[in-house]
């Protein structure tokens, strides 16, 4: 398929221009793009301007976000390069040309992560929280942590040897280990043994204060440094040789075939159990290790050269994430606390009800509190006019006040209905544990489909007015029903009572609890069924309002953008002189500013307190623009595998407010990146005469203001 350029068409003397939009140099790997990512995360955990705590929690992110791309990405590629599968998507990476790739840029990557916490480090300890070697603690500082050792965790550690007559013990995923060699000095004989770190107790061990010390000074040690430092307990009349950190990375991705799933739940259960079984991908250890301990462990784990990493630090640096509990907000972003909406502020909890009857609320989290959405579940559960509550739940959390109502309204005689999706990734456990939990308290929970995740964000609340008329109120959301995550996510959602939305709410979950072929929805844009088509079918007019002269504008903001097909039509849109303004946070196929192809297209990413996790859709539409929220990226997965919602916002006074949302985001000069055409990310930063602007920061500010 090839594209005449924009300029050849209205310019008949200037030399023709033509892309093949199947040429994969057009397109960005997905997984260096994700990388790309994770760099970006890097950035701020590097940047001075942060307090120093804050810097930490980026760097834990950075790396939680590395082990999870190599539990599922890296895991999927190997599994293709073992069938001897040669596919390669748009960007035309075989599966093993990404491996070679990944692990160029991760090796890269784990350079500047280390020398970030060694900068991290240094500058904690001049701030009073000191993160010690063992080998640099005082004489008294060791007696106290050796006490600790003897009294509170050598009663945990189990030693394992490996020798003809012990097999090699099983290393279970991302555990912490240490590889132990000991030495008998009567015989000369050495042996390998495995300690597994335990989990039971923090990671940074919290050297004891002195009494009467109040101070916000913190001593810490890292307990595989401690351990290590105690093994003559372990093995007492043995020698210890060396003993060095190592840890393993296994399959995490969770596949399910559809011959497995006569009991969905059960099925779940035991492949969450096979995590910890998954194959290896990636095995990390300390630098210092010698080399037949290296190939011991690589020999037994079954991984090769490719698959090693060695550090200079420890191992695992998302335990940093523990910092953040410590006493000092002097080191930590100054806390936000989310606002009320201005319309459902200074009301009684059944009044909700009739002030979304007076008209549509749009939400923004974490600006706004996600306490109202709990609000309106409680109200709902109490109110003896509600008839029936429907939800669907993707990631519930832990002690979740959203399951916690449905119960409740299931002890008040409600009708209460609960989509729990288990293939969620990383969330099975949780969603299981709350699917029986609903389920003993007498709620109607459906698991969703086998070969589709529900992924869509709804609760339907069908009540009795005081008119005597049935309605149906509904909120729409972006985001989970998560009342942790509301907190550090960006999401949207809505309340309304409009009919249209009630009925086309009533129709989805009857297509998920039972069985439909419905695609007509009225308002909703539901995927597998209709999704992909209307998005096309909607960019597809904008390009003829192009095509008329008249001005023409796209404005998306979601997390990925990798799906080949809607790509292209982007690539034909800007051909078409529509101006096409893409804010995405993680991964992006697209490759923009190239001459006469994608230099309509202007792609950023932002990065900041809060992770992005709204999708917005706009479409200028010769000046009427049409605006969707929903739960949905522009990915296969979501195009086609998944059940997703799109809703579309009517209200005027709304549809401006998400402009204005969209002009605060593309205004960020501070927090956001400009993506190149080589997939590499340049920061935004304000001009001379520009003010800076922090998008996130803004909408804080306005919350308040409003």
């Amino acid at each position: 398929m090839s594209t005449q350029s924009t300029e050849t068409k209205n310019n008949p003397d200037s030399q023709a221009v033509v892309y093949d939009l199947n040429d994969p140099a057009l397109y960005i790997n997905r997984e260096l793009s994700l990388l790309e990512f994770n760099q970006r995360v890097l950035e701020e955990a590097q940047d001075d301007k942060h307090p120093l705590l804050e810097r930490a929690k980026f760097l834990a992110i950075c790396s939680s976000n590395l082990d999870e791309f190599f539990m599922i990405r890296v895991a999927v590629l190997k599994q293709q390069v073992a069938a001897g599968l040669t596919k390669a998507p748009a960007d035309g990476f075989t599966p093993t040309e990404q491996l070679m790739a990944i692990h160029k840029k991760v090796s890269s990557l784990r350079k500047g992560m280390y020398r970030c916490f060694d900068d991290i480090r240094a500058k904690l300890a001049q701030a009073g929280i000191h993160l010690h070697d063992y080998r640099d603690l005082t004489k008294e500082q060791k007696q106290s942590t050796n006490e600790y050792f003897k009294n509170e965790i050598f009663p945990v550690l189990t030693p394992l040897a490996f020798d003809p007559a012990h097999p090699f013990p099983h290393i279970s995923n991302l555990s912490l280990n240490l590889a132990v060699l000991v030495r008998d000095p009567a015989t000369g004989t050495e042996k390998f043994a495995r300690i597994k770190v335990p989990d039971t107790f923090p990671r940074l061990v919290l050297l004891k204060r002195k009494r009467g010390d109040s101070s916000r000074v913190y001593h810490m040690v890292w307990l595989e440094d401690l351990i290590a430092h105690n093994l003559l307990d372990l093995f007492p009349g043995y020698e210890v040789v060396e003993a060095h950190h190592f840890r393993v990375t296994r399959n995490g991705d969770l596949e399910l075939q559809a011959d497995e799933a006569a009991d969905l739940l059960e099925t779940i259960e035991a492949t969450v159990r096979r995590r910890h079984f998954g194959f290896a991908v990636r095995l990390t250890m300390s630098r210092e290790i010698s080399d037949n301990m290296q190939q011991l462990l690589a020999r037994n784990l079954n991984v090769g050269a490719e698959d090693i990493y060695t550090s200079t630090g420890p191992i695992g640096l998302s335990s940093l994430m523990g910092l953040m509990k410590l006493d000092r907000p002097d080191l930590k972003d100054a806390p936000y606390v989310p606002v009320i909406h201005p319309r459902l502020r200074k009301i009684d909890a059944e009044e909700i009800f009739s002030v979304i009857r007076e008209g549509d609320i749009l939400l923004q989290h974490p600006y706004h509190s996600f306490a109202s959405m709990i609000d309106f579940l409680k109200a709902a559960a109490r109110d003896p006019r509600v008839l029936a509550i429907k939800q669907t739940l993707y990631r519930a959390g832990k002690n979740s006040p959203v399951v916690e109502a449905l119960m409740e309204a299931r002890e008040n005689d409600k009708q209460v209905s609960a989509l729990v999706e288990l293939k969620a990734r990383f969330d099975e456990e949780s969603n299981i544990g709350w699917a029986k939990t609903l389920e003993s308290a007498g709620v109607h929970v459906v698991y969703g489909f086998m070969s589709l995740k529900t992924h869509s964000k709804i609760c339907l609340v069908i009540r009795r007015d005081e008119d005597n008329i049935i309605r149906r109120y509904v909120h729409l959301s972006t985001g989970n029903y998560n009342a942790i995550t509301a907190n550090i996510y960006t999401d949207m959602g809505i309340f309304t009572c409009k009919p249209d939305f009630g009925a086309d709410a009533c129709d989805l979950f009857n297509a998920l609890t039972g069985y439909s072929k419905k695609e007509d929805y009225r308002k909703l844009l539901v995927a597998p069924v209709i999704l992909r088509k209307r998005l096309k079918a909607l960019i597809d007019r904008e390009i003829e309002w192009a095509q008329k002269g008249v001005p023409s504008k796209l404005i998306f903001k979601v997390n990925s953008l990798i799906d080949a097909p809607f790509i292209r039509q982007l690539y034909q849109a800007s051909q078409a002189g529509i101006k096409i303004d893409l804010i995405i946070r993680g991964i992006c196929g697209l490759r923009p500013d190239i001459p006469n192809l994608s230099d309509n297209i202007k792609v950023t990413s932002i990065v900041g307190r809060f992770l992005e996790h709204s999708r917005i859709y706009y479409f200028h539409n010769g000046g009427t623009p049409e605006i969707y929220l929903g739960s949905a990226d522009i990915m296969p997965r979501n195009l086609d595998n998944r059940v997703e919602t799109l809703f579309p916002i009517e209200d005027p006074n709304l549809k401006q407010e998400l402009i204005e949302i969209m002009e605060i985001m593309l205004a960020d000069n501070v927090q956001a990146r400009l993506l190149r055409p080589d997939g590499t990310y340049t920061r935004l930063t304000p001009a001379a005469h520009e003010q800076p602007h922090n998008s996130q920061l803004e909408f804080m500010a306005k919350a308040y203001g409003g």
